[in-house]
């Protein structure tokens, strides 16, 4: 498409926009009328570990998203030489569960405790318990019940509890809503209803009663939307707060707001039924939309839903590549000591290259990426670790392959039980997130974790932001009955599967053995844990 027709589009208010809060990067996607991207901006931000709680300010929120606007802005002016003063559509999406509290006057009550956190394990226990239905720690009722527990005085000020995608969208639009799939990751759905689980309502209520409480727990929730209706317009307030500049006109349409595991699905087509994805940055999740409910429940599964209500596993892992990061950084330092400048494309894509031709079993080196704690397997705290012994084979590509695969390792752990337990079949699994931007290594690491052929597409480094695009074009453009699943498979990918990879039988077995010593190390990183404050 020539510049001057998508000038001419953006000037029309015939594009869509698409912002998502990931962990460490706020993106914003601009698409044209066939959803392609024609433009982006972005911000960086990190958490803050404050009095033993990961979290985010308001300040950091509301910075954040204003200068992602405003990169946005700069990008369009450049290419296109247009200001941005509307759009046909906006959604806004955001990492999934936490806890946003606030009261009647919408004065927070609590730091946002975010999906990080692993502090809430008597309040999952008792709450799995109660539902006989797995709880994890970071849903939203976990924080909640936990806040109940540790007597703390805010909850009985509570009006108004919500994830960061439902607390932007509700200074946007005024609404007190949430998409389904971003719900899901608050307290159990029941996909019957595409509600709030009823009787799990009344359960809750019940274990609560006698504290008191001026609420029963579905007033002070969100209202429960569905991918494709809309969710609220912008307010005047709202486009003050989004645009600085003051140029953004109200009254454009939202979609439902939705959480990173529904965007990830969305954005990698993988909606329907037999279809999966794994979303691999920061933290790592997979997704697989079920065709029938597991057997039983699992601690380390977790039951949500797609943006359209359909019933998924999801095994969620707080850790990914933090670490792996972290070691290519300090080879760039070393890189920059000897006076040469490394771009950091080049770098990540040629340690990792250099995974490739490490041995199967990564020579027999063991690593731990965990910077906070993992539930998988039954961490409340993180310390990233690298052990060897005198035999082992350390070099650099065994060094880079054992990183790539500890990446996964907790990941995997969940994903054994779909696969090997559970007989969940799966037609596609597509691979997206950080992970994935040099070409054929994590897809290559992926395959042999899972032992499934993997998929990406040329458009999963667009990521989330382009995920909540496509939901917010789905509530504009959809014809009268048409599915999200005929939607995202008709007008978006168009039969485009993606680049397939299938699992190597060496990387399978070598995985496999790297897994016996990921699990019997497990007690060298409790001793860190410990050990070490």
């Amino acid at each position: 498409m020539d510049t001057q027709r998508t000038a001419e589009i953006i000037k029309t208010a015939r594009t869509t926009l698409g912002i998502e809060f990931g962990s460490t990067r706020i993106k914003a996607v601009l698409t044209d009328e066939q959803n392609l991207p024609i433009a982006s901006g972005s911000h960086d931000w990190e958490n803050r570990f404050v009095n033993n709680v990961w979290t985010y300010t308001l300040e950091d929120i509301w910075s954040g998203l204003q200068d992602c606007y405003a990169d946005l802005k700069r990008d369009v002016k450049e290419r296109y030489g247009v200001t941005l003063t509307s759009f046909g559509a906006i959604g806004f999406s955001a990492m999934m569960h936490g806890y946003l509290a606030f009261d009647e006057n919408n004065r927070q009550l609590a730091e946002f405790r975010t999906w990080r956190n692993t502090i809430t394990e008597e309040a999952s226990g008792k709450l799995s318990e109660v539902f006989q239905f797995h709880i994890p720690q970071r849903w939203s009722v976990a924080h909640l019940y936990q806040a109940i527990l540790n007597g703390e005085e805010h909850v009985k000020e509570v009006r108004f509890i919500t994830t960061l995608s439902g607390y932007i969208h509700w200074k946007m639009t005024g609404n007190k809503v949430l998409g389904i799939g971003d719900a899901a990751g608050m307290f159990p759905i029941d996909s019957s209803t595409k509600n709030w689980h009823k009787g799990m309502l009344a359960q809750f209520d019940a274990l609560v009663e006698g504290n008191g409480y001026p609420w029963k727990l579905e007033t002070i929730l969100p209202k429960v939307l569905v991918a494709g209706v809309q969710a609220g317009t912008l307010t005047a307030e709202g486009a003050r707060l989004l645009d600085m500049d003051g140029d953004l006109k109200p009254g454009i349409p939202l979609c439902p707001p939705e959480g990173d595991a529904g965007t990830g699905m969305a954005a990698t087509n993988s909606v329907a039924v037999r279809t999966g994805n794994v979303s691999a940055g920061t933290s790592v999740f997979a997704m697989a939309v079920l065709e029938h409910p597991l057997s039983k429940p699992y601690e380390e599964i977790d039951m949500v839903t797609t943006p359209a209500g359909d019933p998924v596993a999801m095994v969620h892992c707080n850790n990914c590549t933090s670490d792996l990061n972290a070691w290519v950084n300090l080879f760039r330092e070393c890189l920059e000591a000897f006076g040469t400048k490394a771009d950091m494309n080049v770098l990540f894509g040629t340690l990792y290259n250099k995974a490739l031709e490490g041995d199967g079993d990564c020579g027999g080196l063991l690593a731990y990426n965990y910077f906070s704690g993992e539930h998988i397997t039954g961490f409340e705290a993180g310390r990233p670790l690298f052990v060897r012994t005198p035999e082992s084979k350390f070099n650099l590509a065994n060094f880079m392959r054992v990183h790539l695969y500890t990446s996964l390792g907790a990941l995997k752990t969940g994903m054994d039980i779909l696969l090997k337990q559970e007989h969940i079949e799966l037609g596609r699994m597509l691979g997206h997130g950080g992970m994935f931007k040099t070409k054929g290594v994590g897809q290559r690491i992926l395959a042999a974790a899972i032992d499934t052929p993997v998929y990406v597409m040329e458009t999963a480094g667009e990521g989330g932001a382009w995920g909540i695009a496509l939901l917010a074009a789905y509530m504009e453009k959809k014809e009268e009955q048409e599915t999200l699943t005929e939607y995202l498979a008709q007008k978006v990918f168009g039969g485009e599967e993606g680049e397939r990879m299938e699992p190597d039988a060496d990387d399978v077995e070598g995985f496999e053995a790297f897994m016996v010593k990921y699990t019997s190390g497990l007690p060298i990183e409790r001793a860190a844990v410990d050990s070490f404050s």
